[in-house]
């Protein structure tokens, strides 16, 4: 099997080079309006913004970015299938305005635009951030009561295009083979998410030193990029083998390695070219990233079957690819798959995909 993983340098209110109804999948994150780090940028799109910020206008500069974020949304709904899925990673803004103490609403303000294009908002999903602060309190201390609740979480604002779902042909391979666990179903489904930082995040080897000269840590403090296991779980959950998967936004290329990862294909759109030139020493690294992801999944799977049947509960179906058990029968016929080979290409990637088996080196 092989995907292909197309880049585009341009702005993402204009995805002149995806064609309508193309995409079955968007997994992106914004710029977050009213986050001080993306002000020169909302500013360089509309320059009424900075004067607004300047003027102390808080809430005609908050509406003002995200009307630039709505432009990305009409494209999103342009090239989305019937059907499709988009999961927009967003947080909220907390910020003094004017001499005023506020928190500026990001993912209501992101609904509220998805809705009106059309799309049924499906339940979201909160995960935690990791926090390095040693005061985790804003405003008066031990005080009270002018102290603030510290934002550690964010949202993955899930929307559905159009009213139905869509529909595969009875027992398609590429549905069934991209199952995922009965467990991992249990854990990725619910609507809060604390371990985004544990289980396959650490899989991900940074380049570079992480010094002050390393360009790739410099790109990637600018992008804010978000962990591996977010964008990863995301196209596991919501899109099956042979999907294209789109990334808006694409920064440091997060989506683009999670969908190799994940053996779909992707685009992704980014203003900066210098992300575009880093990101092949990335694509370097994916087939050990593939291959450790993928392993890492069935070998807590069976560690999963093991504390199963420990406590009285022996599943009741034999996996046909990999020998395990697995608890319902629509997972019998999941099959990983992992990258092999990567090559550049005329406009980005292209992956080279093999069934993961059994521990063979």
């Amino acid at each position: 099997m092989e995907t292909t993983h197309r880049v585009f340098v341009g702005d993402s209110r204009d995805l002149a080079a995806v064609d309508d109804d193309t995409v079955e999948l968007v997994v992106t994150s914004p710029p977050y309006p009213m986050i001080e780090m993306w002000d020169d940028l909302f500013t360089e799109l509309d320059p009424a913004i900075g004067d607004a910020l300047e003027s102390g206008a808080g809430r005609r500069a908050f509406e003002a970015m995200h009307a630039q974020l709505d432009r990305v949304w009409d494209e999103v709904e342009r090239v989305l299938v019937d059907g499709g899925i988009a999961c927009i990673n967003v947080g909220d803004a907390t910020r003094s305005v004017d001499g005023s103490f506020r928190v500026f609403s990001n993912h209501a303000r992101v609904l509220e635009a998805f809705e009106s294009r059309g799309f049924d908002p499906l339940p979201d999903v909160l995960w935690r951030k990791p926090t390095n602060s040693a005061a985790k309190f804003m405003g008066s201390g031990t005080l009270p009561p002018n102290a603030y609740v510290t934002l550690e979480h964010e949202y993955v604002l899930l929307f559905r295009n159009g009213g139905d779902s869509r529909s595969f042909e009875p027992g398609a391979d590429r549905r069934y083979e991209a199952a995922y666990f009965w467990e991992e179903r249990n854990n990725w489904f619910s609507d809060v998410w604390t371990d985004v930082q544990g289980e396959l995040q650490h899989l991900e080897c940074p380049g570079g030193d992480g010094g002050s000269n390393d360009q790739e840590s410099d790109l990637r403090d600018r992008s804010a990029a978000y962990p591996f296991e977010i964008p990863y779980r995301l196209i596991t959950m919501y899109s099956t083998y042979g999907d294209t998967v789109l990334d808006p936004f694409w920064g440091t290329g997060t989506t683009t390695l999670a969908a190799m990862c994940a053996g779909r294909n992707s685009i992704g759109q980014e203003l900066e070219s210098g992300f575009r030139d880093v990101f092949d020493e990335r694509v370097e690294r994916v087939p050990s990233l593939s291959r450790s992801v993928g392993r890492a999944r069935l070998e807590r799977h069976r560690e999963f079957v093991e504390q199963r049947r420990a406590d009285g509960k022996d599943p009741s179906y034999d996996a046909v690819h990999y020998d395990t058990s697995v608890v319902t029968k629509m997972e019998r016929e999941l099959l990983l798959r992992e990258v092999v080979e990567t090559d550049a290409v005329e406009d980005g990637y292209r992956a080279a995909h093999e069934p993961l088996f059994e521990n063979t080196d």
